[in-house]
């Protein structure tokens, strides 16, 4: 790989290229890699363009006097150039970290550029946007072999083996998830030491993934919100090292919370899941009830509902809520006994109104809590309330939406579009 002598290197995007390219070695027979090799004599031009959805854009739309909500978000170009944190919260002796949102903008980056490349060689055969569920799972092998390799270059580019999570979102979308044991990837730690990477990616593609994977997305009519408080971010790998060592220091304790909060998670999928399959056995009376609710606060959802399946379907709605408020109160519990904020007073206040506002499902703080972001589901056209709100208490509604397909082919070349000065090239010589 060349660079430009001012550029830093980025060990994502290199491993990424890496491991794709000794797949392809991997996986191909004599004559496809002597093709392989020639193609790659010839060089590639790799252009990596970053969504704005990755990215956090609040300080451009305070400076243009605009208002905090997804329509003037909507009013930057795509790939806008990126921002970065001041030089004040890295304490002025290094360069500024870039401002992102916290979606895993790591972990999209090495999935989308393993993806291209992958397809690219002839290694996998991606479906486009607009595929058939059909076309879909045709593809599911394909996307395996995308998801192994991703992960894999992943771990090493970060230098540990993290949940997973954020790179099988990238491959596939929305789901449930039960991450892999780490020493899965121990081959892929062994190439650090000098193992030949060939040897290495045979080893990853013919491992033993027991990670699980389950489909799953949000219940129809439903919108899933998420915010941006500007409040500063908080430290995962802190707060994650403060839970361990409270772990550790009342294993008892600790071990029931765990347990408690698995099983609310648990319920919460389970109430979301009975949704899902109200809406496709009584569409019209499902359709009803959340167009009704939207527009009434939760306490009223239930008012003037008689028939057995519209009051089915309210009950569920209820319980939903029910759960989500026990997950918020485990969270707020195990970050007291653990000393970090995992639902902050200011993020409870805000997460209580959100919750009391018409026509919200839930609220929360996704990930591993703190400061970061705050969540909401919403339902039918309701999601327009929560945004203003959220702007009048200084939180930004981000424009991503929740999407259960995963790594595509666009439809579409962005190139055609405006590219700004943010879009650069990585050459392979």
């Amino acid at each position: 790989m060349a660079y430009n002598s001012s550029e830093s290197r980025n060990p994502f995007v290199e491993n990424a290229i890496q491991y794709t390219v000794a797949a392809a070695h991997a996986t191909f027979d004599k004559n496809k890699k002597e093709a392989l090799d020639k193609l790659l004599l010839q060089g590639l031009d790799i252009m990596i363009l970053g969504c704005n959805d990755f990215y956090s854009y609040r300080n451009q739309i305070e400076a243009l006097g605009l208002p905090l909500t997804p329509e003037a978000l909507a009013t930057l170009p795509p790939f806008t150039s990126i921002t970065f944190n001041s030089e004040e919260s890295n304490g002025g002796n290094c360069k500024p970290e870039v401002a992102k949102t916290g979606l895993g903008s790591s972990a999209a980056m090495t999935t989308a550029v393993v993806a291209a490349l992958l397809h690219y060689l002839g290694v996998v055969n991606l479906s486009t946007s607009s595929a058939d569920q059909h076309q879909e799972n045709k593809n599911s092998t394909d996307l395996d072999i995308v998801h192994m390799i991703a992960q894999s270059a992943h771990c090493i580019a970060q230098g540990k083996v993290g949940s997973g999570f954020d790179v099988s979102s990238a491959v596939y979308g929305s789901q449930r998830y039960v991450r892999f044991s780490p020493e899965v990837l121990s081959a892929a730690q062994a190439a650090v030491k000098g193992m030949p990477l060939e040897e290495v990616i045979g080893n990853i593609l013919n491992g033993k993934w027991d990670h699980e994977r389950t489909e799953f997305s949000l219940p129809p009519l439903m919108t899933l919100l998420l915010g941006e408080p500007g409040t500063g971010g908080s430290s995962t790998p802190s707060m994650v090292g403060a839970v361990k060592k409270w772990q550790k220091a009342d294993p008892e304790k600790s071990q029931e919370r765990w347990r408690k909060l698995a099983d609310a998670n648990s319920e919460l999928e389970t109430q979301l899941n009975m949704l899902r399959k109200l809406a496709k056995e009584h569409w019209d009376a499902y359709k009803c009830v959340i167009d009704n609710c939207s527009r009434l606060k939760p306490a009223k959802w239930i008012e003037g509902v008689t028939e057995p399946i519209k009051a089915e379907v309210v009950k569920v709605l209820r319980k939903a809520r029910e759960v989500m408020l026990e997950i918020r109160n485990h969270m707020r519990t195990m970050g007291e006994a653990a000393g970090v904020p995992i639902e902050p007073e200011s993020q409870t206040k805000l997460l209580d109104a959100t919750m009391n506002m018409e026509g919200v499902l839930l609220a929360g703080v996704p990930g591993a809590g703190g400061f970061d972001a705050v969540f909401a589901v919403t339902l039918g056209d309701s999601s327009r309330n929560v945004t203003n709100a959220w702007s009048s208490h200084n939180v930004l509604a981000l424009l991503v939406r929740e999407d259960p397909q995963g790594v595509c082919l666009e439809s579409g070349d962005p190139r055609c579009r405006e590219i700004t000065s943010a879009v650069s090239s990585v050459n392979i010589k």
